[in-house]
């Protein structure tokens, strides 16, 4: 598998760029705040707030619906 296959088999059914479509669901502050404490315990969680799994910056990625933790620690995840 390619680079950029494995990165978007990875990254999921989402894209960095859903944040800003109004057409894209969106989650709750509460759902999000629950993804993102989720998030800064884990040990991919970078510096820069970036999951080294995905490469997103997970402030953003947490508030899509759509969106899901490459490792399955929250979101749906791809069947």
């Amino acid at each position: 598998m390619s680079a950029w296959a494995e990165y978007k088999k990875k990254l999921g059914p989402s894209r960095p760029w859903d944040l800003l479509n109004p057409k894209i669901e969106k989650v709750s502050d509460e759902v999000a705040d629950e993804r993102m404490h989720i998030c800064n315990d884990c040990a991919h969680l970078t510096v820069t707030r970036q999951c080294d799994q995905c490469g997103c910056f997970m402030s953003g990625k947490v508030k899509i619906a759509r969106a899901s933790c490459p490792i399955g620690k929250w979101g749906e995840q791809p069947a």
